[in-house]
């Protein structure tokens, strides 16, 4: 019986000529085979044969693409880079790690776990923030002791949002390795500069792992915070939107802040500014219990300021900040009027739901979804301003715009919007203040 050769041929560059795929099923005197009994394994084998020969041939035709694109590779994380330095910057340091569970590398490892076995490195004591360690509490946390290392974890979200003395002791280096959301009320960025703070105090450095701003880092939005509304949900004037990643951030503060703490920023590999988190090539982790969607994530900034006026921002539902109501909203005439509006990059429909947590919990409420048709035109701040104005006009009784300025920290915006400006000139408005800002923080750019 004649014997059944499968073979691939030689391609130069992975590239395909004329002849569309260069893959061949070489059989010695091919019309003289013989079907027998081996007939239909026979058959079956060169069907698998022709499709492996198609699937090979495919591959290398997209391979070659992305070759010739000149696509980046994956994004390293200041986590990654700093690991494959085999951690030399830690090297002889006693360390204080800030983190919670997105602290992970591109093979996921934890940060926790990698600095505990890094040579020469000595890992004393963990710091959380808001959430816990794990990233799935809501309510403040007190410290406690991780199970698999042993180390103390202070909690930062508890009876004190600043390291104190006691939790600082035989510390020489903080380590900060949190993913954050881009936007000034998301509270990792506050426990960032409250720990650069302290650190600059007793002279300790500071070390921040960059990561990706997940909704990039050309975008800036909102209005700038007001200088007298600090808080632990503005730590520093900033609009809503900042399009800065951590590292740049903590820079920012640095100086802008006049902390001048010794830090150091590991920065990131093959990060670009036009990049939302879709582009890494990383897996999402959601960074808080709600956050969990990158769709969600690009509608946070805007969708978030409703809560304190008395609007579920979906909390409790499948689909955080991608929808709100209210039992007292009518979802259809509320998504009508917003259609109506004509913003760009997202589209909203009546979708009532019934949260099982949270605000209005095992209520049913009127809702409206929202569906992101172009993730880079849409402006999330714009969004909640037309949905608060849709709202004051619709039902005046229930809603109260002032209730919005806890997380809009802008006074001028919250009058505009209780004078019924329309919402496309309160944007106008922050113009000159987001121009300045541009310039600024341009300043400390580390990628481009």
């Amino acid at each position: 019986m004649q014997s059944l050769y499968i073979t691939h041929a030689h391609r130069v560059n992975n590239a395909t000529a004329k002849a569309k795929f260069h893959n061949i099923i070489g059989v010695d005197a091919m019309r003289n085979l013989r079907f027998c009994r081996g007939s239909e394994w026979l058959a079956r084998a060169l069907r698998v044969a022709v499709c492996v020969a198609l699937a090979a041939a495919l591959c290398g035709t997209s391979s070659a693409r992305a070759k010739k694109s000149g696509r980046p590779g994956r994004v390293q994380t200041g986590l990654d880079v700093l690991a494959a330095q085999k951690f030399a910057p830690l090297h002889n340091k006693h360390i204080g790690l800030i983190t919670n569970h997105t602290g992970l590398d591109s093979q996921g490892r934890s940060t926790v776990d990698l600095l505990s076995h890094a040579a020469g490195v000595h890992l004393v004591a963990l710091f959380s923030p808001e959430h816990g360690l794990a990233g799935r509490n809501d309510e403040k946390l007190a410290s406690s002791k991780d199970a698999a290392t042993g180390l103390p974890i202070f909690s930062l979200y508890g009876e004190t949002m600043w390291p104190t003395d006691e939790m600082l002791r035989g510390i020489d280096a903080l380590v900060f390795d949190v993913q954050d959301a881009g936007v000034r009320f998301y509270t990792y960025t506050t426990t960032m500069g409250y720990c650069m703070e302290e650190a600059a105090k007793r002279n300790i450095a500071f070390y921040v792992l960059d990561r990706p701003n997940p909704v990039g880092g050309n975008i800036v939005e909102g209005p700038m915070l007001d200088a007298d509304k600090t808080s632990f949900v503005g730590y520093f004037p900033l609009p809503v939107r900042y399009g800065l990643t951590i590292g740049e951030l903590a820079q920012f503060f640095n100086a802008e802040n006049h902390i001048n703490c010794d830090l150091h920023v590991i920065a990131m590999k093959n990060w670009h500014r036009n990049y939302f988190f879709e582009s890494t090539g990383a897996r999402w982790i959601p960074p808080s219990p709600n956050l969990r969607t990158l769709k969600g994530a690009v509608l946070y900034p805007g969708i978030e300021i409703l809560q304190n006026a008395d609007v579920s921002v979906g909390r409790g539902t499948e689909k955080p900040f991608e929808e709100f109501g209210a039992p007292w909203i009518n979802g259809e005439e509320v998504a009508g009027a917003l259609n109506s509006r004509h913003l760009a990059g997202v589209q909203f429909k009546n979708q009532p739901f019934i949260p099982v947590g949270g605000l209005y919990s095992g209520q049913r409420c009127g809702g409206v979804g929202m569906r992101i048709t172009d993730r880079q035109a849409v402006r999330a701040m714009r969004v909640g301003l037309e949905i608060a104005a849709v709202l004051k006009k619709l039902y005046p009784d229930k809603f109260d715009p002032e209730k919005l300025l806890f997380l809009v920290g802008n006074a001028e915006t919250i009058r505009q919007l209780q004078a019924g400006v329309p919402p496309e000139q309160i944007v106008a408005s922050w113009s000159s203040d987001l121009v300045s800002f541009d310039a600024l923080r341009r300043k400390y750019f580390l990628y481009k």
